[in-house]
């Protein structure tokens, strides 16, 4: 088509994305963006696969964030990694993203509004989601360039429960961003 493989969560997610472009809808989490990127890009050979660009919405873990981010980097947030390392196995739970704004994207399979785990994960980053460092693991494993692109869509604290009624606009949002660059 035309070397992008949109990955969204949601199709309300994707839903005002151009169909000239292939998309695929993983469903939530990190297991089934990994499974779902990962099978996409299994059906392409290995040495034409295409650039990742996983479009979706994202807590804002900073007062002053709102907007489309590029996130440079994303950490899973919810995976014992210090533990881990100290007995002896090696845990990637940072992947770094070329060409991204210099914002950090957490990545766990806790839907996050509650203001104190957000607080607390604003140590460490400024977006949360429940996909990005699942697609992005994925990609880098199979070989593909990828890009998370993320659109605000609360604060990762009770407003989180309005997401249905947000989702569209930052859809929106998404879709252009998407068409003005590929």
């Amino acid at each position: 088509m035309n070397g992008i493989l949109v990955v969204s969560a949601t199709r309300a997610e994707a839903a005002h994305v151009p169909e000239r472009y292939e998309t695929v809808i993983t469903g939530i989490g990190k297991v089934d963006a990994a499974v779902a990127v990962t099978a996409a890009l299994a059906a392409y050979p290995a040495d034409a696969r295409p650039l990742v660009v996983n479009i979706g919405t994202a807590g804002a873990l900073h007062t002053h964030h709102s907007g489309l981010f590029l996130p440079s980097a994303v950490i899973n947030h919810d995976i014992s990694s210090e533990i881990l390392k100290s007995l002896g196995h090696p845990v990637q739970d940072v992947v770094r993203i070329d060409d991204g704004d210099g914002s950090v994207l957490a990545t766990g399979d806790s839907f996050v509004s509650d203001a104190e785990i957000r607080d607390a994960l604003s140590a460490r980053a400024d977006l949360v989601d429940m996909e990005g460092f699942a697609v992005a693991y994925a990609a880098r494993r199979m070989g593909a360039r990828c890009r998370l692109v993320k659109h605000v869509s609360d604060r990762a604290d009770d407003s989180a429960l309005d997401w249905p009624k947000q989702v569209d606009r930052s859809a929106r949002e998404l879709a252009r961003w998407l068409v003005e660059r590929y």
